[in-house]
């Protein structure tokens, strides 16, 4: 019956003439010189073998195995678990989203105290390369010195400096991971943490849960009475993190060859997009929406017009309170939406002042000047925008520096794709661009970053799409 529907469908005039509209489209896009240029291999490794930060690592390499050598530590360490560095460094990634933020830190400092001891006893090792890690240290640094500029020094270190270790931690995974068997557990861990959190936060909706009503307009939305947060506090930081992980799932869905490993994909995908709509973060819902869009047009561009059958479809399927949750985006009414909108004008109104530096990293710094300009007098600890928050904790300059990191991901991951022939590369090449894309749209109206695990998970998946877009180079090797 479906195969005749299908042939009916293809048959149609409209179904030809979309058809016709989008290969055009698409031939055009295609040959663009913006798209083909934006496509091209990244290179730029020999002249980073050159740059200061080269010459620097190279100089604190071979110091540390100076030390090494002259302690005898090389030989003490031989066959220790402490040197099993992808082993701790998945630890802390697959955990973080569970563990709280001072567990979290402990493991990832056992990660990279790991990496670091196999620095110290492997004179020969290198340092991976790609385009995005002189922007991520870049970045650090100025964070680092925003931190020590703050209106409040006192107020931005803690968070500065963990802000500041969690960027740099990136280009640790980088250079864990150096198999494809490492990168295909790496990512199955990570589902399996997203299942787990996931199954946590359904929980919490059908048995109840003190608070999780405490982020619903009552006056709007009476039929709404719980808001799932799971392990993660907060109902929108909890969709924000469902954002990166549940592309992956889909991603193994995709590339799975045999039956059980899709069902068990199928499963956890289910049950993610379930914890998502319980969460009731509009945001996320967008988020979400966008991220399957764009997972669907890598793969294949004829899924815009199912993409577009999909969305109608959904208007009739989906329960009155999500329709009535989902239909208020934009509505000035919603105690949420005019809040949001109170917070930005006026920290566009303290960026005028502080535009250059900004007012440090940090709440307390954060809530030291933002007062006196805020808008109706609305209270706020942070500006409900990823974007504006980065200027207000270091200036203009941190945010430009973050736009190139995301430019230059976007253009390894698309790149890399645009020449993948591997299927479970490619597969989670899309899971990586598409899942950026959705948190990059919730963080138009929240501050991502507010909950460090969040912040730390997402240049987890950051390094992660860069592992797949050198994966098929890798070795297949051993855990």
């Amino acid at each position: 019956m479906s195969q005749i529907l299908m042939g009916v469908l293809r048959g149609s005039v409209l179904y030809r003439a979309l058809a016709a509209v989008g290969r055009w489209c698409g031939q055009q896009w295609e040959h663009s010189r913006i798209v083909t240029a934006f496509l091209a291999p990244v290179g730029g490794e020999e002249r980073a073998r050159g740059s200061v930060f080269y010459r620097l690592w190279l100089l604190l390499h071979s110091l540390l195995c100076r030390l090494f050598s002259l302690l005898r530590l090389d030989r003490a360490l031989e066959g220790s678990i402490f040197r099993r560095e992808w082993f701790w460094c998945a630890l802390a990634a697959v955990l973080a989203p569970i563990l709280p933020t001072m567990a979290v830190l402990a493991l990832a400092l056992l990660g990279m105290a790991s990496f670091a001891l196999n620095l110290g006893c492997d004179r020969q090792r290198q340092l991976v390369y790609t385009p995005v890690n002189r922007y991520v240290l870049i970045f650090a640094g100025i964070y680092l010195a925003a931190t020590f500029l703050s209106v409040t020094v006192s107020g931005s270190l803690q968070g500065g400096v963990l802000t500041v270790f969690f960027v740099l931690w990136t280009i640790v995974l980088l250079n864990v991971v150096g198999t494809r068997q490492q990168l295909d557990r790496l990512t199955l861990g990570l589902v399996a943490a997203g299942v787990a959190v996931s199954l946590y936060g359904c929980s919490q909706y059908v048995l109840g849960v003190q608070g999780a009503a405490a982020w619903v307009d009552s006056d709007m939305f009476s039929s709404i009475t719980t808001r799932v947060y799971a392990t993660l506090q907060n109902p929108n930081v909890l969709a924000e993190y469902l954002l990166l992980v549940i592309p992956f799932a889909a991603a193994g869905l995709m590339s799975a060859r045999r039956w059980l490993p899709r069902l068990l994909y199928l499963c956890a995908f289910g049950v993610m997009c379930l914890c998502m709509l319980l969460t009731m973060s509009r945001g996320g819902w967008l988020g979400l929406l966008l991220a399957g869009a764009v997972f669907l047009v890598l793969m294949d561009r004829r899924f815009i017009l199912l993409g577009v059958i999909a969305l109608v479809a959904l208007y009739f399927v989906m329960p009155d309170t999500v329709i009535e949750r989902f239909t208020s985006i934009g509505d000035l009414t919603d105690g949420s939406t005019s809040y949001r909108l109170s917070i930005w004008l006026g920290t566009l109104s303290m960026l005028k002042d502080y535009w250059l530096c900004g007012v440090g990293p940090g709440v307390t710094a954060f809530n030291m000047v933002y007062p006196a300009y805020s808008y109706n007098s609305v209270a706020a600890p942070h500006s409900h925008n990823l974007f504006l928050q980065l200027m207000c904790d270091s200036g203009i300059c941190g945010l430009l520096i973050f736009l190139v990191i995301l430019f230059l991901f976007f253009r390894v991951t698309c790149g890399a794709l645009s020449r993948e022939t591997d299927r479970v590369s490619r597969y989670g090449l899309m899971a990586s661009i598409s899942g950026m894309c959705g948190f990059l749209l919730q963080s138009m109206t929240d501050h991502s970053f507010y909950n460090y695990r969040v912040l730390f998970l997402f240049w987890i998946y950051l390094a992660v799409g860069l592992l797949f877009a050198r994966r098929t180079g890798m070795e297949k090797g051993a855990l």
